[in-house]
């Protein structure tokens, strides 16, 4: 199987820029990964310095889109043929294939070099983890493989909160492993509620998501099992001393909203009806995710400016 399908072959070539590069990062998923690990740095025990912070920050943030660089490169030939992705840079011709290969991986050196050697190796390593899991684990391995590929995968969404809290403390604690799960099982319900009205897309492409090798009934079935799975969890963290009151009732309320969107999806099952209860769900997911790390990160930031 070749990477580089036709993309870079077309007749008239677009000089790449700026905003090329950055799509190329998926700036969308990046300001997630920056969420979840400052949010976590913040709550972690200990200090550390801004500057350190700062360049933590910057470093998991970049090793997030060296990710996405490396994603888009060996996807290449899919994303040309589905409507969610035929946008990207390298189906559009305007970033080659080899350009995305390098670009990703000087990113991919570069993060994990400079949070190894200015902040901690304990943080580096779980950042070239992350990156190893979703370029080689996910990207090459299960997507194209199983329908598991998201549950599995999804670990590398998840490493966030545990690198920022790494960065502080040097260590892995309950506490991070906790952030890392709430991520880990949020991560199908998100991904197959996309997948529910965009079945067609990953049929015609061949990647084995769980509505194309399992059916739609099913995915519905799996999506409610994980949502009731997360809803608990995700008040944990107020249970351990991780979150206030605050947290709690964000994590309760909008918790009662993703059920009850979860059992929208499970009990409607026919036509537009369906597919705009699986959108609402998925963009629901997204806020929900947003709004649980923020609350995490505003109530860890006031206790420090109390204390």
């Amino acid at each position: 199987m070749s990477v580089q399908s036709d993309v870079g072959q077309l007749d008239v070539w677009n000089e790449p820029d700026v905003s090329d590069y950055i799509q190329l990062m998926k700036p969308r998923v990046m300001t997630l990964v920056i969420l979840t690990a400052l949010a976590a740095m913040i709550a972690a025990p200990g200090a550390i310095h801004p500057v350190i912070g700062v360049i933590a920050i910057f470093a998991i943030a970049v090793g997030a889109g060296a990710s996405g660089a490396l994603n888009m490169w060996y996807d290449a030939d899919i994303d040309a043929r589905m409507a969610r992705t035929a946008a990207r840079p390298l189906p559009r011709g305007r970033i080659t294939a080899d350009e995305a290969l390098q670009f990703g991986t000087v990113l991919s050196v570069g993060s994990v070099l400079t949070l190894g050697v200015l902040v901690n190796w304990v943080a580096g390593a779980l950042l070239a983890l992350t990156i190893a899991f979703y370029v080689f684990v996910y990207t090459m391995w299960l997507k194209r493989r199983t329908p598991h590929n998201i549950v599995i995968g999804g670990a590398a969404g998840a490493f966030p909160p545990m690198i920022g809290w790494a960065a502080v403390t040097g260590s892995v604690s309950l506490e991070s492993v906790l952030l890392f799960l709430i991520i880990f099982m949020w991560t199908p319900p998100h991904f197959w509620a996309l997948a529910l009205y965009r079945c067609r897309d990953y049929e015609r492409v061949g990647v084995p998501m769980l509505p194309v090798v399992a059916g739609l009934a099913e995915t519905r079935r799996q999506i409610l099992i994980y949502s009731i799975l997360l809803v608990p969890l995700a008040i944990l963290p107020y249970a351990i001393g991780l979150g206030g009151l605050t947290y709690l009732a964000f994590s309760v309320v909008l918790g009662a909203g993703f059920l009850w969107l979860a059992i929208k999806v499970y009990t409607t099952t026919e036509g537009r009806e369906a597919d705009a209860a699986a959108k609402q769900l998925f963009w629901f997911s997204i806020l929900y995710l947003y709004l649980l790390f923020a609350v995490l990160l505003v109530e860890a930031a006031a206790f420090r400016l109390m204390t």
